[in-house]
C-alpha cells in the first residue's frame, strides 16, 4: 500500500470512566493507545459516578490526546480523519469526547466520523488478528451489554440475542458488591473464583422463553443474594472463592453455550468476544476449548482491548470512514444508541 492511500485515525474514547485516545493506521495497526482511567475515584463510591467522570473526562481529555500524537510521532496535520465515539454511554461523558472531536475536526478541517461503542467492541478484534474478517459470530459482554452478534460486514450487524434484565456485567458488580469484594466487580470476582470451587453451590441458568439466544441474569443475582442472607440470618459463613466460583461458572456456561450454539447452527466457523467481561479469565478458557470440540476458530482481543480505549474505536472509525460514513458539527451524544442505528 503506498503511503498516500494510508489512513490515519485519531480516535477519541469517554463513554464511561476511561479517557482515552490512540491513533490508528488503516484500521489494525495501533500507533499509540492511551488510556487514563478513573477506577480509583470511582472505587470510594462503589460504582461510577456521573458527574464525577464528566468532569475528569474534561481535565484528562487534552493531555491524553497530545499523548496519543506524541506516542504515534505525529502532529494533528497527519491524520485523515477524527473518529469518536457518541453512544451508547453516560451522556454527561460522551459529550466530552464529541465536543472535544467536533472542535478539533472542525479546526482542522477534517472528517469527523461518529463510532457505535460497541462497534468499537467488537472491532478490537480486527487489531489482533490480520485474517479476521466478516462474516462471524460475536459474544458481546459488558457492564452494560450482552448481545450475541452476527458480524455481516463491516458495520453491518443482526442481533439474535440479547439480555432481557441485567447485562452479565452488571451481574458481576452487584455480586461483588454484596459479597464485600468491591468495585470493579468482574476482575475481583475472577480473581476471587479461582480459589473456589465452581460446583460448590448450584445456581440457576436461565432458559428464555421465545429466544433461545436471550440471556437473563437478574435470577441468577437473586439467587446469589438469597444465598448471602440466608446465611447471615443463620449465622453462617459463607465462602467467597466458592459463591464467587459458582456464580461465575453459571454466567459462563450460559454465554459460552450460547455463543457456540449460535456459530453451528448460523453455519459460521468463527466466533469472537468482545466487551470489559471478554476479559475473565473463565471465559475465555472455557470457549477456547468449546469452540475446540466444534472445530471453530475462537479470537479474542487482548484483555486491555476489551476494556474501554480509542484503539478499537479507531478500528471502527477506519471502516465507518472507507464506507463513506461522514457526521456533520450537529453530532450528539446519544446515551442509549442501538446498535446498528445511524
Amino acid at each position: 500500500m503506498s503511503s498516500h492511500e494510508d489512513v490515519f485515525i485519531l480516535a477519541i474514547e469517554s463513554s464511561c470512566d476511561e479517557t482515552a485516545a490512540a491513533v490508528v493506521k488503516n484500521g489494525r495497526q495501533v500507533l499509540s493507545n492511551v488510556i487514563s482511567s478513573q477506577i480509583d475515584l470511582h472505587t470510594l463510591f462503589g460504582g461510577v459516578v456521573p458527574e464525577i467522570a464528566s468532569r475528569k473526562h474534561i481535565e484528562k481529555i487534552n493531555p491524553v490526546i497530545l499523548q496519543a500524537l506524541t506516542d504515534a510521532g505525529m502532529t494533528l496535520d497527519d491524520i485523515t480523519a477524527i473518529g469518536v465515539t457518541y453512544g451508547p454511554g453516560l451522556v454527561g461523558a460522551l459529550l466530552v469526547g464529541v465536543a472535544e472531536a467536533k472542535a478539533i475536526a472542525y479546526a482542522k478541517k477534517k472528517p469527523l466520523v461518529g463510532v457505535h461503542h460497541i462497534e468499537g467492541h467488537i472491532s478490537a478484534n480486527y487489531i489482533e488478528n490480520p485474517d479476521l474478517e466478516p462474516p462471524f459470530v460475536c459474544l458481546v459482554v459488558s457492564g452494560g451489554h450482552t448481545h450475541l452478534v452476527i458480524v455481516k460486514d463491516y458495520g453491518v450487524f443482526e442481533i439474535i440475542g440479547r439480555t432481557r434484565d441485567d447485562a452479565a456485567g452488571e451481574a458481576f458488580d452487584k455480586v461483588a458488591r454484596a459479597v464485600g469484594l468491591g468495585y470493579p466487580g468482574g476482575p475481583k470476582i475472577d480473581q476471587a473464583a479461582r480459589g473456589g470451587n465452581p460446583h460448590a453451590l448450584e445456581f440457576p441458568r436461565a432458559k428464555v422463553a421465545g429466544n433461545p439466544y436471550d440471556f437473563s441474569f437478574s435470577g441468577l443475582k437473586s439467587a446469589v443474594l438469597n444465598t448471602i442472607n440466608h446465611a447471615k440470618m443463620t449465622g453462617e459463613t459463607v465462602a467467597v472463592a466458592d459463591l464467587a466460583a459458582s456464580f461465575q461458572n453459571a454466567v459462563v456456561e450460559v454465554l459460552s453455550d450460547h455463543a457456540v450454539r449460535a456459530a453451528k447452527e448460523y453455519g459460521y466457523d468463527r466466533l469472537a468476544i468482545a466487551g470489559g467481561v471478554a476479559s475473565n479469565t473463565a471465559l475465555r478458557e472455557r470457549l477456547q476449548s468449546e469452540c475446540k470440540k466444534a472445530g471453530i476458530r475462537f479470537y479474542r482481543p487482548s484483555p486491555v482491548l476489551c476494556t474501554d480505549n480509542a484503539a478499537m474505536i479507531g478500528a471502527a472509525a477506519y471502516y465507518e470512514y472507507q464506507k463513506g460514513t461522514r457526521h456533520g458539527w450537529d453530532l450528539n451524544a446519544i446515551p442509549n444508541l442501538k446498535l446498528g442505528e445511524r
